[in-house]
């Protein structure tokens, strides 16, 4: 009796790490030859780095990377820079720049007062530095979300009074904007699609936004839904309302801006129209006191 031999490899337990093996195999490429074609930084740096952050996350209180974990949520960033790198990255740069320190003192030789100063507000900068990119991340995201609210609204509202069905008009949303609180909505709508019920997603939503206004449309819609009110009345209510708050915004913003543009204008117009004004009477006065 003939018996063929075949190849035999257990499979791998995850399913995708076992597809990802198979297509190798089926590529005729090794795994020497797939890691060399992977870039530089995924093939050294990253795995010299994974050692560092480890090190670095159990010194690190777990508070400290709940807080940070937040707000890359918030920034919309959570799905590329972990807590972890974040922390990681933070404090590399804060000892960068205290060896930069160290070498500005060691090489210059200052006064004492000024080493102190350098010793002190570089190692600063590279704590503080990433801790306000981050910040202003997470308020140009919670702009945008508030910017796109009302035609969100508006869409959603015509979408719904057509006759179609709730997810369908965020369906709707999400094809025809591309923009933060699209992306939100989008995956709102899949985890409703994964069987999660519509208040817990919304919850979710919130979560990922902390922008009062959404979290206020969130709440009047889970109202609604509990108490059998029709979508398109409160969809359409609340797309009246955010109409009239960025109204009410945008004249707050052109209200402050006669205050703002004072500084500029006395530290750069003012001088100059007094040099013109002033600069041939100024000639004329030194001439005749001469």
């Amino acid at each position: 009796m003939n018996v063929i031999t075949r190849h035999f490899r257990r499979p791998a337990t995850d399913a995708v790490d076992y597809l990802r093996e198979l297509e190798i195999d089926a590529g005729g490429v090794g795994d020497y030859e797939a890691r060399l074609r992977q870039p530089f930084l995924t093939r050294v740096v990253r795995p010299m780095g994974e050692r560092g952050f480890k090190a670095i996350t159990n010194l690190t209180p777990s508070s400290y990377l709940d807080n940070v974990h937040k707000k890359l949520l918030l920034a919309g960033l959570a799905s590329t820079v972990r807590a972890e790198e974040f922390v990681t990255a933070q404090v590399a740069l804060t000892a960068v720049m205290a060896l930069a320190a160290f070498g500005i003192v060691f090489l210059t030789h200052p006064q004492a007062n000024k080493a102190v100063l350098f010793l002190v507000l570089l190692p600063a900068m590279g704590v503080l530095f990433p801790s306000a990119w981050l910040n202003r991340k997470v308020e140009e995201r919670k702009n945008m979300i508030l910017r796109d609210l009302p035609d969100t609204l508006d869409l959603l509202a015509i979408s719904v009074e057509a006759g179609m069905g709730f997810e369908g008009a965020l369906e709707v949303v999400c094809q025809n904007f591309t923009s933060p609180l699209a992306d939100e909505f989008s995956r709102t709508l899949r985890e409703m699609e994964l069987g999660l019920p519509r208040r817990d997603a919304f919850q979710n939503l919130k979560r990922r936004t902390e922008v009062p206004e959404l979290s206020n449309f969130v709440l009047a819609l889970l109202q609604a839904d509990a108490l059998g009110i029709p979508i398109g009345r409160v969809l359409k209510t609340q797309a009246a309302e955010m109409r009239n708050k960025r109204r009410q915004w945008a004249r707050e913003k052109a209200g402050k801006l006669p205050v703002k543009i004072m500084f500029p204008l006395v530290a750069f117009i003012f001088p100059a129209v007094l040099v013109i004004v002033l600069g041939p009477a100024g000639s004329s006065i030194s001439k005749a006191l001469r």
